[in-house]
């Protein structure tokens, strides 16, 4: 074998095997292989490539939030020959747990769910983690892997246009420090900037008149000391909830003005708090817990599944007419009595018409506790007007006050923050001015090469959304990962299989409680409209459904129009590179059929007691 290598040259540093250039006559080829110049005119379709060669490719990411890093870690881990930048805005990873440093801000499921799969932390300090631990955590996550290598801050993504000439996204970037505003290009574009991200003032009367200090939940100004002050806090979603035993410290007295009922749902792991025998629906994690997770990785993840395992085992009450969803609201209305039998009162005042789960669901740490305090007073009353020195409602109280604060939430209608403008000159913006459909949550017919992490429809109801965030990013590398394989220059969903989606979403949710009377950001903040935030399913649902593509479901254009482009030119690249590779006969690399022996035994075994 030693002479037989010699004699063809794998020994050598030099190739001994010269590629041929492609034909320059206008010739065809014969039956037996060989070019017949005199003959019509046929393409030539062998590319000169190897079958496994990649392509380069160049990749923008827009966000460094979760969605960002991940992204940022599964690209440079699965593709090779790869060209990442990653555009963020702010001076820092994290998005939301950046932007988001309001009093009480934390994540409102277990923080051990809330990290990603393959880095486990198990130093959270509590239950629900608070914005900064959850932010230090991903920025360790960041730094860990180098991400900070590729990313570029203070430079946001104002505009994205699709050059159908040359397959390419042409980008506007302004550098936020000096507004200057330059160029970029490259070949695909993963949007991870989120949906909740642009916050608002509501529209209230008088609101900017007030002489008071005003704050908004999504720009929180840190350096204000609230200490002895009266407050108002107008809203009681998600944020409200937190805000309110976040500031009750150090208040002198707290307004909280809610527009609407809410459900509060009782916590996850009941049983982690009943053993600590705590009143709150939180908890602490000791020291000595702490340690025990680190030390012990089977008692870890022993916790960690018990929560998950809960997590992922409500979806039944998503649905219409179920046992457990039929069973939820005696058990909702107890779990809330039992938090507010200091003022018992306040049920009345709280309890929706409608049923769980309609809205989104939290289990607001501390806020019902909150609320019978003596130095709170719930204000269902619409808010009139606000006026130099506090707020007017219906009735006609003037309820003096020193802080307003506006937990009133973001724009979630998916709209663009930018313009992104795809083939023939359509903008995304007018694509989805009626309503954001999509494939998946993360692809639009018409824009090609662009993916979307947390789109219309990604957000979930129940479940573990980190799960499904990671999804999303495995996903989108599997599309590259094809693209690079396959020559492959742009990858554009079928415009039938956006509306296919759109059919099924909707045939979905008119059997969930998702579609019942309700004001929810799932129906862009309205009562009755359709439903574009959430996923057709459970969690676990959409971690099957994103777990390989449906490449059917997409159009494909070729690197020189040519489809045969991705079987190449003969070679292998180990092969073309004289290294030659035979790991395929590892036993860790052979499929070995031993499940196939296990059930031909135990057939043997049941047909035999037959």
């Amino acid at each position: 074998m030693k002479r037989l290598s010699r004699a063809f040259g794998r020994g050598s540093s030099e190739p001994k095997v010269q590629q041929a250039s492609t034909p320059k006559s206008n010739g065809t080829l014969g039956t037996n292989g060989v070019v017949n110049n005199e003959a019509q005119t046929e393409p030539w379709i062998l590319e000169e490539r190897s079958i496994d060669a990649s392509r380069p490719m160049r990749v923008v990411v827009i966000g460094s939030g979760i969605s960002g890093i991940i992204s940022s870690i599964r690209l440079r881990q699965r593709i090779s020959k790869l060209d990442l930048v990653v555009y963020e805005k702010n001076a820092d990873i994290g998005g939301t747990w950046l932007e988001n440093r309001y009093p009480g801000c934390a994540c409102d499921i277990p923080a051990h769910t809330y990290q990603a799969s393959f880095e486990p932390n198990k130093e959270w300090s509590t239950f629900y983690a608070a914005a900064p631990e959850i932010h230090k955590y991903w920025k360790r996550v960041s730094d860990k892997y180098g991400c900070e290598n590729h990313i570029k801050f203070k430079h946001q993504v104002v505009g994205a246009t699709w050059d159908s000439m040359r397959s390419k996204w042409t980008l506007q970037v302004k550098n936020t420090d000096s507004d200057e505003i330059f160029e970029d290009q490259c070949d695909v574009v993963v949007s991870a900037s989120g949906a909740l991200n642009e916050w608002k003032w509501p529209s209230i009367p008088g609101l900017h008149d007030f002489k008071g200090k005003l704050l908004h939940s999504a720009s929180w100004d840190e350096s204000y000391d609230y200490s002895g002050k009266r407050v108002a806090v107008i809203g009681n979603g998600s944020s409200g909830i937190q805000i309110v035993p976040g500031m009750l410290p150090k208040v002198t007295h707290l307004d909280h003005y809610i527009r609407g009922r809410t459900w509060l749902s009782p916590t996850f792991a009941r049983e982690q708090i009943d053993k600590r025998n705590s009143e709150l629906e939180n908890f602490s994690f000791t020291l000595e817990e702490i340690e025990t997770f680190k030390k012990d990785h089977f008692t870890y993840q022993a916790f960690r599944k018990e929560i998950e395992k809960e997590l992922q085992s409500v979806h039944g009450a998503t649905l219409v007419g179920t046992p457990e969803q039929l069973g939820t609201t005696d058990f909702f209305t107890e779990n809330m009595k039992r938090r507010l039998r200091k003022k018992p009162e306040l049920v009345n005042d709280l309890l929706p018409a409608f049923p769980p789960i309609c809205r989104r669901l939290t289990p607001g740490p501390g806020y019902l506790e909150a609320l019978t305090d003596d130095k709170v007073d719930v204000i269902s009353n619409p808010i009139v007007k606000i006026v130099e020195d506090g707020v007017v409602t219906a009735d006609g109280k003037h309820h003096p006050t020193d802080v307003v604060v506006c937990a009133t939430g973001f724009n979630t209608t998916f709209t663009p923050r930018f313009p992104i403008i795809g083939q023939n000159g359509v903008s995304l913006a007018d694509r989805w001015e009626q309503t954001p459909e999509n494939y998946l949550s993360l692809a639009v017919d018409g824009f090609p090469n662009y993916f979307i992490c947390l789109g219309p429809n990604a957000a979930l109801g129940e479940g573990n959304l980190l799960l499904l965030i990671e999804k999303e990013i495995d996903y989108i590398t599997i599309c590259l990962d094809k693209m690079q394989r396959d020559n492959i220059r742009t990858i554009n969903v079928r415009k039938e299989a956006v509306e296919r989606f759109r059919r099924h979403c909707d045939q979905y949710f008119s059997r969930t409680v998702f579609a019942m009377e309700c004001r929810s950001w799932y129906k862009g903040g309205s009562m009755d409209g359709r439903i574009v935030a959430l996923w057709p399913g459970s969690s676990l649902h959409a971690m099957k459904a994103l777990a390989y593509p449906r490449w059917e479901d997409y159009a494909y254009e070729y690197v020189n129009d040519n489809p045969n482009g991705w079987i190449g030119d003969g070679w292998a690249e180990d092969e073309r590179n004289k290294i030659i590779n035979v790991d395929y006969l590892d036993d860790d690399q052979v499929d070995f059929p031993t499940a196939v022996i296990a059930k031909a035994i135990e057939s043997a075994k049941t047909f035999q007691f037959e």
